[in-house]
């Protein structure tokens, strides 16, 4: 597990230099009390305190430099309002002027420092980090376990296939229950036939050294309250005989992205010790190509029973989670929430920032979405119109696995609601987990995308608020 903990650090009085935080409304304020040499190379530089604007201003001697940094809202800031600045910045202790405290900003200083360095070294060798001093540490811990979880998501998507394969998957599990003291159980390769055929059956083509597996993590006390956590761990997509195109296939490395959430979750609740009985479940898969592949037209069925025609073998993650949501309904949890990156219609509709939220309960679905608000991890709820429930019917089965042209992260939301046991309140986040274009703290790759809004809506309803 990584540590991000050097990067933020509680102040008590160390050598640091001035990191000035100005917003617009403030700005003509702030000049008003700055010395005039501040004011003449702000205006030099034609500062105007927009976002992540940044001016390094000189001081009498070579040592006595400080920075001055546009935030959105001083008053209220965001995780990555400071974010820009360590990537810029040379290596050094930095602290906040004035009476600000950087509160979430903290977890976009930290990310923003952090990056996967197993196959390509880091494009400077800085002489130390950028450490960010707080005067409200008592949270600290808190922000750092998010940021740790993020960057763990974030590292888990990046890492190639070949090195993040369904047993990968088992053994990030393995090290998690270990640490925390975790019940974990594996059904591998055939033995799934029986219990979980569609997770078998998605799986099966795969070679030996990849093959499928369901992940079950237990932790907590029996008394206490049962959270289901699914992730969709699909490790590589090819799209099976329905076979994607090269451009398709490019970032499919990236398609077990929910069961990197998953694990992430996991990890900030058994971190905090949340008061619940926590079920995780990750179907681990490789959707390949081979002469035991499933195929279109079959028909599978299911550990609930239900019958499902093959319409389209690219559509295999709702077969996946399907056999997992019925797992985890057998015994009936508190609440249950899943991950998956499951269709290319939810990016169509709510492009790749904000995770499609499909919810069967309305307090489920507003407490998500405001806890995302919140904390600056925002999801968007779409419905489980049941007026497009006959698009994926079947003439020789209960349900077809296709919906057809229109309305797909839906008709997907629909079918996996079939498997979810009845009276369960259930919440699907349609994440991408990735992020296509860089921003400050946010590089250009795996991405954890709802993972922070569903920790913070359990620990309100399950643990200290806050």
């Amino acid at each position: 597990m990584m540590d991000l903990s050097h990067l933020v650090q509680p102040d008590i009085g160390q050598p640091a230099r001035l990191l000035n935080l100005v917003d617009k409304a403030g700005l003509a304020a702030w000049l008003a009390s700055a010395p005039p040499r501040v004011r003449n190379h702000l205006a030099a530089m034609r500062f105007t305190a927009r976002p992540h604007e940044l001016v390094v201003v000189p001081g009498d001697t070579a040592d006595e430099w400080a920075v001055v940094l546009g935030v959105a809202d001083i008053a209220n800031l965001r995780p990555w309002c400071l974010a820009k600045a360590p990537e810029i910045l040379a290596a050094g202790t930095f602290r906040l002027g004035g009476d600000v405290r950087p509160g979430d900003a903290v977890i976009g200083w930290a990310l923003a420092q952090h990056r996967l360095t197993t196959y390509k070294k880091p494009e400077e060798n800085p002489q130390g980090s950028r450490v960010l001093l707080t005067g409200d540490p008592a949270r600290l811990p808190d922000r750092i376990a998010e940021a740790e979880a993020t960057a763990w998501v974030r590292d888990m998507v990046n890492t190639p296939a070949e090195d993040m394969g369904p047993g990968n998957l088992e053994s990030a599990a393995e090290a998690l229950a270990r640490r925390y003291g975790a019940t974990l159980e594996v059904t591998r390769g055939d033995a799934l036939a029986t219990g979980y055929p569609m997770i078998h059956a998605v799986g099966r083509a795969a070679a030996r050294s990849h093959a499928p597996r369901l992940i079950e993590l237990h932790w907590g006390r029996e008394d206490h309250p049962r959270v289901a956590i699914i992730g969709k761990g699909v490790c590589f997509d090819s799209g099976g005989l329905d076979i994607k195109s090269a451009a398709g296939m490019l970032l499919m490395k990236k398609d077990m992205g929910g069961a990197a959430h998953a694990l992430a979750l996991a990890q900030l609740i058994m971190r905090a010790g949340l008061p619940v009985r926590l079920h995780m479940l990750v179907g681990a898969v490789e959707n390949a190509i081979s002469g035991n592949a499933f195929r279109p037209g079959d028909v599978l069925r299911s550990r609930k029973g239900i019958t499902v025609e093959i319409g389209n073998t690219d559509a295999e993650g709702r077969l996946v989670l399907g056999d997992c949501l019925a797992k985890a309904s057998e015994t009936p949890p508190d609440v249950m929430i899943n991950f998956a990156t499951l269709t290319g219609a939810a990016r169509v509709a709510v492009g790749p920032d904000l995770p499609a939220l499909f919810a069967n309960s309305d307090p489920l679905a507003d407490g998500l979405v405001a806890s995302g608000r919140a904390v600056g991890d925002p999801c968007w709820r779409l419905p489980l119109w049941p007026g497009y429930e006959d698009m994926y019917v079947s003439d020789i089965a209960d349900i077809g696995n296709s919906g057809g042209a229109f309305a797909g992260a839906i008709t997907a939301a629909l079918f996996l609601q079939r498997f979810v046991g009845e009276g369960v309140p259930w919440a699907h986040f349609d994440t991408y987990a990735w992020r296509p274009t860089p921003r400050p703290g946010q590089p250009k790759g795996g991405e954890a995308l709802g993972l922070r809004a569903s920790w913070h809506y359990l620990r309100g309803r399950y643990g200290a608020a806050g």
